[in-house]
């Protein structure tokens, strides 16, 4: 996966939306940060008309990077990196992830009390790609594999 903004690694700020590496870690913010604004987007307009947003983009903000992960790693396994591929899978974790969000949002009888739930849950999920910017696990899902490193480089 090569899609790193250069201005990511001297920018802190830009670092926590965008890859600073190549790692597969710091590519998950390439659908979590824009899936986390469309839905914002979407609330101003979805809100009085379903009460499952917030698990509904929950499952499908989920979804995306488990998806990219669990594809990205069993192609690797069986083959060498492939650009088109990376992007193919990325392309149908996304489209994967808003179904799937969607299916939610128009379900009937989903639980209240899994509002609050969703909207903690996306609170961690941005904190932890926050924080692992900064303090990446020293695993390999963190780890940039050209420069061997972890996280943002000063």
């Amino acid at each position: 996966m090569h899609f790193t903004f250069e201005l990511s690694g001297r920018n802190p700020l830009v670092g926590v939306f965008s890859a600073v590496n190549e790692s597969v870690w710091e590519h998950l913010k390439l659908s979590f940060w824009p899936a986390i604004m469309y839905a914002v987007i979407e609330y101003r307009y979805l809100k009085r008309k379903t009460d499952n947003f917030f698990p509904a983009k929950t499952m499908g903000i989920y979804l995306m990077p488990l998806i990219i992960v669990l594809s990205f790693y069993l192609y690797r396994a069986f083959s060498e990196e492939n650009l088109v591929l990376d992007i193919l899978i990325f392309i149908i974790a996304v489209a994967i992830g808003q179904l799937a969000s969607y299916k939610l949002m128009i379900c009937k009888g989903i639980s209240k009390m899994y509002t609050k739930f969703s909207i903690i849950a996306l609170i961690l999920l941005a904190s932890l790609f926050m924080i692992f910017t900064f303090y990446p696990p020293q695993l390999p899902i963190f780890q940039d594999p050209i420069s061997g490193g972890y996280g943002i480089t000063k």
